[in-house]
């Protein structure tokens, strides 16, 4: 009988001692909690997560949206400084799009009538530009077409936060658009032939590179276009492509065709007794010890085609953009 009161007791004691080891670790969860609220008490009032340790946004890295106000009867239509690579509607009540033909100009108007919501609308340039607005009805607009300010490329801050970063598009790899534009402004500015064998002249027309140049994974071709004639030169297009040096005169079955990705004041109509400059931004590449790069200049409506080539040795000795002053 003795026997078994012990047992009981042992039995009783387990338990309470369970019951208390529950109780503390009840117990320290709920100081833990406490401790919290007592550290970040306005914190945890407010709604912010991670007991206030998130970092709030504030107003000088917003970027400011226009006001746009659109209709159903009406198309708005807003002209960007260049092409237009991204458009994001907020709402289905509204419908955009390129316009015919045009690269730089976006039409938008509603798919309801009357709709009370306000909405948003983004749009990203070729410039590297992020342009937003916000969008609400109106019956009639006060603003049908508009025209957009490049705030990027004219130096000015206004609705741009201090610190606004450059939006990178694929197609130029590490380096931003701003910068390339940049670049290919102060390599048109340079008055100076840098190259002075590379070029063709017939009927009149002068076609030469007048420098080569590379920066961060990109190549830069200044071309130049000197009329000597009466006759204003119409430009149809411009080609440049990798091709075999035996078969030049022959096909071009080999031809490897190299597509610029920008292309700086491009020249379409050069006037008589006049010049024009071109700067044209490649992805870098390199050219075979038994090939050359062809370029082509084709005249619109006329005969008088220009053609020139660029040996692998000349790419090879492009120059340093860094020796340049850019601006």
């Amino acid at each position: 009988m003795k026997k078994f009161f012990v047992m009981l007791a042992l039995a009783w004691g387990t338990v309470g001692a369970f019951a208390q080891n529950e109780a503390d670790s009840v117990a320290a969860v709920n100081n833990a909690v406490t401790l919290a609220k007592e550290v970040y008490p306005q914190k945890e009032e407010d709604g912010d997560l991670y007991h206030g340790l998130t970092r709030k946004l504030t107003f000088d890295r917003m970027i400011p949206p226009y006001g746009l106000e659109v209709t159903y009867g009406k198309t708005t239509h807003i002209i960007f400084p260049s092409s237009v690579r991204y458009v994001d509607l907020g709402s289905p009540n509204l419908i955009a799009g390129k316009a015919d033909g045009a690269e730089n100009v976006i039409r938008v108007k509603t798919t309801v009538k009357d709709f009370r919501e306000e909405t948003n609308m983004s749009v990203i340039t070729e410039s590297g530009s992020f342009y937003t607005f916000n969008v609400k009805y109106a019956e009639e607009p006060l603003l049908l077409n508009i025209e957009m300010k490049d705030f990027i490329h004219d130096g000015s801050e206004v609705n741009r936060p201090n610190n606004a970063l450059d939006i990178y598009l694929k197609e130029l790899g590490c380096e931003s658009p701003k910068l390339v534009h940049l670049i290919s402004k102060s390599i048109h500015k340079d008055n100076r032939r840098h190259i002075k064998h590379i070029g063709s002249k017939a009927f009149g027309i002068q076609y030469l590179l007048r420098g080569l140049y590379t920066h961060n994974g990109l190549l830069y071709f200044h071309t130049q276009i000197k009329n000597r004639s009466n006759v204003p030169y119409e430009v149809d297009f411009v080609t440049f492509k990798i091709v075999d040096k035996k078969l030049m005169k022959r096909t071009a079955i080999q031809e490897q065709v190299i597509f610029p990705l920008r292309a700086y004041d491009y020249v379409t109509s050069v006037a008589g007794k006049k010049d024009g400059r071109t700067v044209f931004v490649f992805d870098k590449f390199t050219i075979p010890s038994d090939k050359v790069l062809v370029v082509e200049m084709h005249e619109k409506g006329g005969g008088r085609h220009q053609t020139f080539t660029v040996e692998s040795e000349d790419i090879v000795r492009a120059g340093v953009i860094n020796e340049l002053k850019v601006k």
